[in-house]
């Protein structure tokens, strides 16, 4: 059975959604919410604080808790940078490197790639951020033959802008998206609470010459970024 501040926070985020509690409206008093769920002020905050660290709520001193800006979109049509997705939206892009290594890649990898077995590949795990909220775990695959002109913050701070400043030119994308329950490891990265929902983003992106430069495993903070789909 879920505990009782997680029921408040679903029923608080889900009448978010739904548009009964507006961007930018300052929600009830903590008395006020804690009657009306019928709780203890102390579980009524500790509801109140998990929207906080999730972005959802933030609490304004003298002032009271306000739903806060709208989830950060990314329009699912071409190939776009996290960075420029976070940009576009007027906040700051920022990143956490967990690991950085060269490997020889595994199967899916190998598939996804279109590389050999024998050949070698970078493989760098980061948590990443929108104003210094955690957004999204990811881990991307860069065949060797393509890292090797660039050096290491030129991958992992600006990766699609350093290709094209080298001459590259970057095509299309194929995108793979599921729901899935975050591990204890990306709840613990991304500060959602335990098997929190998350979205599941498998990456493939292409050159304009048909080369496949990375494939990328990303799992998003479901209450925190949205996918949506344009047609042309």
């Amino acid at each position: 059975m879920l505990p009782a501040y997680i029921k408040i926070r679903d029923q608080i985020k889900a009448e978010i959604d739904q548009g009964i509690w507006k961007i930018g409206q300052r929600l009830p008093s903590e008395r006020d919410l804690s009657e009306e769920f019928q709780v203890s002020r102390m579980t009524l905050r500790q509801a109140i604080s998990v929207l906080v660290d999730e972005g959802i709520l933030e609490r304004r001193v003298g002032s009271g808790t306000y739903v806060t800006s709208h989830r950060v979109r990314e329009r699912m049509k071409g190939t776009t940078s996290f960075t420029e997705i976070v940009k576009a939206q007027g906040k700051t892009p920022s990143s956490r490197l967990i690991s950085y290594k060269r490997s020889l890649p595994n199967e899916q990898e190998v598939k996804h790639l279109g590389i050999s077995p024998q050949s070698y590949i970078i493989r760098m795990e980061r948590v990443r951020y929108a104003d210094d909220l955690p957004l999204v775990f990811e881990i991307a695959s860069i065949p060797e033959k393509i890292a090797k002109s660039l050096d290491q913050n030129e991958i992992t701070e600006h990766f699609f802008k350093a290709l094209t400043d080298k001459g590259y030119t970057i095509s299309k994308s194929q995108q793979t998206i599921s729901a899935k329950l975050a591990s204890d490891e990306v709840a613990g990265y991304l500060k959602l609470a335990p098997k929190a929902a998350i979205l599941s983003l498998s990456q493939t992106s292409f050159l304009e010459d048909g080369t496949c430069f990375e494939y990328v495993r990303s799992e998003y903070a479901g209450e925190r970024f949205e996918f949506y789909l344009e047609n042309s």
